[in-house]
């Protein structure tokens, strides 16, 4: 895979940023039939061409409604004519924001997710696929009558993609939204899925196995029972099953992963092997003083059915998502301060930086930042990288 460029000598060089992955259709077909919240009388820019509009300026690294705004009055004609708008017309930043308050969060991520997941099926490793159910709060949707706008989203391991989002609103919380949520994943069939200990649940479960899928789920003290039954299997006697050792931030962690198959003794449905992860962390400026955490999970694979280099790494998977797209979210497109708030504006803005996202993750790129630079300067690179022609 060509190297994003992220410097004027090699943009003008004419070295290709990505490539973008060969699919049966762009973003704009995939949200053909997404229904428009307006009345029919008086509209004049179809909601397919805003929304597109509106992923193209966030992939350039565009924030808010105004920047979207601006990226759109912008942009030549020759782009303008591109996206289906009149250049002598183009929507205005009012009739962007009415429009992306009103629409349907998860309608829109979930026709997002059917196109990332097309993208996704042509980049993915042949291996088996993985999918780590996160939440995510965005805080900056908090007002002072009104909690913080809440997430819950499913992302590939592989590629960092979102493929399905949805909310969760103030009445409920994760656990009954797990199961709408991988509802809009269509098939799951022989898919892994992973989640922290707040879905360690009988019910999720049972549900993942009538979908045919595959789990693996961390035990913390939301389930004091569980967790005391498999802190007391005798783990000492048991070898390390993996091991790696990773660098970085300023600090050096050692990874072990126990393994042992379940015969009697843990209360817990479909549970066939436990899973004993233990990180040991020393910062590089400290080098004698170690901090050791051990965490527990168990999950319904047989030993004949992953590798325990696979369960650990659909482990470590699981806890990077948090690297890969909240913290991209975060720091790179500054989501905790924003100040969107009407209406489904705040998770309608979270599903475009989903979009943009996804759709740079699945043309190779690993600095987001970057691609956003050199997306800002042409307008008709992230035309090409949404497969619009």
């Amino acid at each position: 895979m060509p190297a994003l460029p992220s410097s004027l000598i090699s943009s003008l060089s004419g070295a290709p940023a990505v490539t973008v992955p060969e699919t049966a259709a762009g973003l704009s077909a995939a949200l053909a039939e997404l229904p428009d919240p307006r009345a029919r009388r008086g509209v004049r820019h179809g909601l397919v061409v805003v929304v597109t509009a509106a992923v193209c300026a966030v992939a350039a690294g565009y924030r808010s409604y105004t920047a979207i705004a601006e990226w759109v009055a912008d942009v030549p004609d020759s782009t303008a004519l591109a996206l289906g708008i009149a250049p002598d017309r183009r929507p205005s930043e009012a009739m962007i924001r009415r429009l992306l308050q009103a629409l349907d969060p998860d309608l829109l991520t979930t026709a997002i997710g059917g196109w990332l997941a097309a993208r996704t099926a042509v980049t993915s490793p042949a291996s088996r696929r993985a999918v780590a159910v996160d939440g995510k709060t965005l805080r900056g949707s908090r007002t002072t009558d009104t909690a913080a706008a809440h997430v819950l989203a499913a992302c590939d391991h592989a590629t960092s993609v979102v493929l399905a989002s949805t909310n969760v609103d103030g009445k409920t919380n994760e656990i009954t939204r797990f199961q709408p949520l991988l509802d809009q994943i269509g098939d799951l069939r022989d898919t892994v899925i992973t989640a922290d200990a707040l879905h360690c649940q009988r019910d999720h479960v049972d549900y993942l196995a009538e979908r045919g899928a595959h789990w693996i789920l961390t035990v913390k003290a939301n389930q004091p029972r569980l967790h005391a039954q498999l802190a007391g299997l005798p783990w000492s006697a048991v070898p390390n099953a993996a091991r790696d050792t990773a660098r970085g931030h300023g600090r050096r962690e050692i990874r072990t992963l126990k393994i042992l198959t379940i015969s009697t003794g843990i209360e817990f449905p479909l549970a066939a092997q436990a899973l004993q992860i233990r990180r040991r962390r020393r910062r590089l400026d400290q080098p004698k003083r170690f901090t050791t955490e051990i965490v527990y999970a168990i999950t319904d694979l047989r030993i004949h059915q992953a590798k325990p280099a696979e369960l650990a790494g659909w482990i470590r998977s699981h806890w990077s998502i948090e690297n890969k797209i909240h913290w991209v979210r975060d720091v790179t497109y500054d989501e905790d301060r924003s100040q969107i708030r009407t209406g489904t504006g705040a998770q309608v803005m979270a599903a475009l930086r989903n979009a943009a996202i996804g759709a740079l993750r699945t043309a190779g790129v690993t600095n987001i930042a970057a691609a956003n630079r050199h997306y800002a300067r042409d307008s008709t690179r992230p035309l090409a990288l949404l497969g619009i022609t």
